[in-house]
């Protein structure tokens, strides 16, 4: 039986990702070879790339005149160096919201002045910075949408002078945003797009001719954009896996029809958290992502009581991050609402149980 996967990433993907995936190992589209061992230059696999570069722009409704697409390696860890790499060239804004953009801080200080213009570590993370100002002069503001191990998100999307980058990994693709305020966006797949190992980078064109000093080619956007996001050769699978999914969410109706699930996911569990005696939720309520349901025990004493109650439910994935304790719960695109509710029962259990 397949358990209720709520994993932080790699995590949960669409049934039809799974069923056209394993086939196309064994063979693709009767091709006589398998998705594995095509070459990367072969016309099916060029076909493959083409298409997820534009689902991907088309999914956020941004013009390909206007912007482009690249599936890198990496994962958004190398995204923090490459940002500041090619456009950190005096000083740069962040916005410190846990631990992935303290990562993404450091890696820019190696390239220029980093403004840490707003912070919530003075309570570990748990909500998000609302008065704060952006220096003029900065080459970018960069944020961090989603917060996968904290459980909170930017309701709303800043409004600043200058371009805005975001790293959007565990938010990509799960609700209507305008893409449009960006000038970059990227994302690891694992978490809510498809399996490790590559990294979808979205970046306005004229951004391009804006990069700030001389890149080594593997770090170059303009590089990677010039070769059709092939410069060397890419993760075939998971970029195919990536395609898959996004036709997936076109085939549902798109990012509108994903967001109303969603959030029926996400309020479903939230009100179980705030209504249950027994647990407490972790984010501030304004600051709640709808992709990482984070809380706690009240009593800590009866963990072994409520995790058993999970075991038995085939609740798989939901442990919190070390620096939170307490659980988790993924709500990713392709998780089911059936298996939300089966979260939701297992609390319920365990409260009648107590």
């Amino acid at each position: 039986m397949k358990k209720h996967n709520f994993s932080a990433g790699p995590s949960i993907l669409s049934k039809d990702v799974f069923t056209t995936s394993s086939k196309s190992v064994l063979e693709l589209d009767n091709i006589g070879l398998s998705v594995l061992e095509i070459s990367h230059r072969s016309k099916e696999f060029v076909k493959i790339m083409e298409d997820a570069r534009s689902l991907s722009l088309e999914l956020m409704d941004l013009s390909q005149d206007e912007y482009t697409s690249l599936f890198l390696q990496g994962g958004a860890s190398m995204q923090f160096l490459m940002v500041a790499y090619n456009f950190l060239s005096t000083s740069a804004s962040y916005i410190d919201t846990g631990a992935w953009s303290t990562k993404a801080i450091k890696e820019a200080k190696l390239f220029g002045k980093v403004n840490e213009v707003a912070s919530s570590k003075d309570n570990n993370y748990n909500y998000i910075p609302k008065d704060y100002i952006v220096p003029s002069e900065s080459n970018y503001l960069h944020i961090t949408s989603n917060n996968t191990i904290f459980g909170t998100q930017f309701s709303e999307i800043p409004n600043v002078d200058c371009p805005l980058f975001a790293d959007v990994s565990s938010g990509i693709f799960s609700r209507s945003l305008d893409y449009s305020k960006f000038s970059l966006i990227y994302a690891g797949a694992q978490k809510n797009l498809g399996p490790a190992g590559t990294t979808l980078v979205v970046i306005k064109r004229s951004l391009l001719n804006e990069i700030c000093r001389e890149v080594p080619s593997m770090l170059s956007y303009k590089i990677h954009n010039d070769k059709d996001s092939m410069f060397n050769t890419p993760p075939v699978f998971p970029i195919y896996a990536c395609k898959l999914s996004m036709e997936w969410l076109k085939s549902i109706g798109g990012i509108k029809e994903i967001e109303k699930r969603n959030r029926l996911k996400a309020n479903k569990l939230y009100d179980e958290i705030d209504n249950n005696e027994l647990f407490e939720g972790f984010a501030a309520v304004e600051d709640r992502s709808i992709m990482n349901v984070t809380f706690n025990l009240t009593d800590q004493s009866k963990k072994d009581i409520f995790d058993e109650i999970v075991l038995k439910k085939n609740i798989s994935g939901i442990n919190g991050h070390r620096s939170v304790g307490g659980y988790r719960a993924s709500i990713y695109n392709a998780l089911s609402l059936d298996s939300v509710e089966t979260l939701v029962d297992a609390m319920k259990q365990f409260e009648k149980n107590i």
